[in-house]
């Protein structure tokens, strides 16, 4: 698939579109998350770093979950009909660094945290939490995976291609980590909207994983059938970079 890109007529309907669907959700949930910061910080403002750990907590997992998606977009070439590979493949880069970045803020306000006091020790050593070791522990394991991964982008010409490569399987235990993390060792999962993002993230990585290996082996299959065969053995997961 081509990149073709968007009808460029349609440009500032679709940036219209996209304002008003961020001012409507603004809208209905701006106040009533104000609202509740500014009682919190009047009746128990000791818990103001509670709620910034698990608000980073929760904008580290979209964007984890969002460079995996991203991933998968990229292997399955949906996103190549509107958008050229390099911008695509920056920003599967960039969400994996922003996601570690807050995750990193996420332990840090831990320490800030006095409703369950965390150490350095604690903080940096998986599974030594004072609060649910196990969970804790595999987000823990989960933030250095990410590392692992995002490190693996820049030492993409000394490990080579086929090892990135072979890494970037390392994002999925980064994701199951992390959901698992998320659900049972947060507190506040059991509101619909919490519940929902985990669901719905989910569902997303299992449709596109999926979908994306049901493409390889038809593509195999189809090769075979021509007598052809695949020029290159890969995995149905690869994800290429750009110019590979």
């Amino acid at each position: 698939m081509t990149y073709q890109g968007l009808d460029p007529r349609t440009r500032l309907v679709r940036w219209g579109l996209f304002a008003v669907a961020v001012a409507i959700v603004l809208a209905v949930t701006l106040p009533a998350a104000i609202d509740a910061l500014l009682r919190i910080a009047q009746v128990a403002p000791d818990r103001l770093p509670w709620v910034a750990t698990r608000l980073i907590g929760f904008l580290s997992y979209f964007a984890i979950a969002g460079s995996v998606i991203y991933g998968l977009l990229l292997s399955t070439k949906i996103l190549d009909a509107i958008a050229h590979r390099p911008v695509t493949f920056a920003l599967h880069q960039d969400l994996a660094a922003i996601g570690l970045g807050l995750a990193g803020v996420h332990a840090v306000l831990l320490g800030l945290d006095s409703s369950v006091p965390f150490s350095l020790v604690e903080i940096v050593v998986p599974f030594a939490a004072p609060y649910r070791p196990a969970w804790v522990g595999v987000g823990q394991v989960a933030l250095y995976l990410v590392a692992v991964v995002y490190a693996s982008f820049h030492l993409r010409r000394q490990i080579g291609q086929r090892t990135w490569r072979v890494l970037h399987y390392v994002t999925f235990l980064a994701f199951v980590g992390a959901t698992a993390h998320g659900i049972l060792s947060g507190t506040d999962t059991a509101t619909a909207w919490a519940w929902w993002s985990y669901v719905l993230a989910t569902v997303a990585v299992v449709f596109l994983t999926a979908y994306r290996i049901a493409i390889a082996v038809e593509a195999r299959r189809a090769a075979a059938a021509s007598g052809a065969g695949p020029a290159v053995q890969r995995s149905p997961l690869d994800v290429r970079a750009p110019g590979r």
